[in-house]
């Protein structure tokens, strides 16, 4: 028999229970590319689930990785309109990665997007590992996107505003490909790299990009 599904509802019930105030959850989308922002998503659900439950349209919410295109769309439009749940995106630029690296980035952008929710949160669930300078307390959950709605839904709009942000990039810098690969070092982008040399979105201090500069500059 198949494994039962996890309940993707069970740690935000604990932590309303155990705490008074607001519970959200953060992921990123973009630390693994070579090119392009990082972006980070915080979530707050109501609190009226833990007894109501989770409204049929989002129970298939997931981690935005094991859902296809199209779902993620679907949840990301799904969870922008509903004013039932807060949200905040908040967007880190390649040339600022370069500056601070990409971790401190990554965590920057989940401090600015708790810092743009429309109520202040007391609490955080985080996809992966401990956060040192997150703004508020925490719990890191690890495979957090498949175990947490708060997260999954964070995933989901983090993923999708990045890659519709590459993919108004492959119009601006056209014959990489971003529209396809996001930014990832895929075989097509490093060809692309080669051929034409970085473009203003590229992050300089990563290896490929910065070995194209070296070889173009020796």
């Amino acid at each position: 028999m198949p494994a039962p599904s996890p309940d993707r509802l069970q740690l935000e019930r604990e932590l309303w229970r155990q705490l008074p105030c607001t519970l959200a959850g953060i992921d990123e989308a973009g630390r693994g590319p070579i090119a392009g922002p990082v972006v980070a998503a915080a979530l707050v659900l109501p609190r009226s689930w833990a007894e109501a439950g989770v409204p049929r349209e989002y129970q298939a919410l997931n981690d935005s990785k094991k859902l296809s295109a199209r779902q993620r769309v679907k949840f990301h439009d799904l969870i922008r309109a509903d004013s039932r749940l807060h949200h905040a995106i908040a967007i880190v630029s390649p040339e600022l990665i370069d500056q601070i690296n990409i971790l401190a980035a990554t965590h920057l952008a989940m401090n600015k997007a708790l810092a743009s929710l429309p109520s202040p949160v007391g609490f955080a669930l985080v996809d992966g590992t401990r956060v040192p300078t997150l703004i508020v307390d925490h719990r890191p959950v690890v495979r957090g996107d498949s175990l947490s709605y708060s997260i999954a839904g964070a995933s989901v709009l983090a993923k999708v505003t990045r890659d519709r942000i590459m993919e108004e990039a492959e119009v601006l810098h056209p014959g990489y490909g971003f529209a396809i690969h996001k930014g990832y070092p895929t075989p097509q982008h490093l060809a692309a790299l080669r051929r034409l040399g970085p473009c203003p979105i590229h992050r300089t201090t990563f290896a490929p990009v910065r070995d194209t500069q070296i070889s173009l500059f020796p």
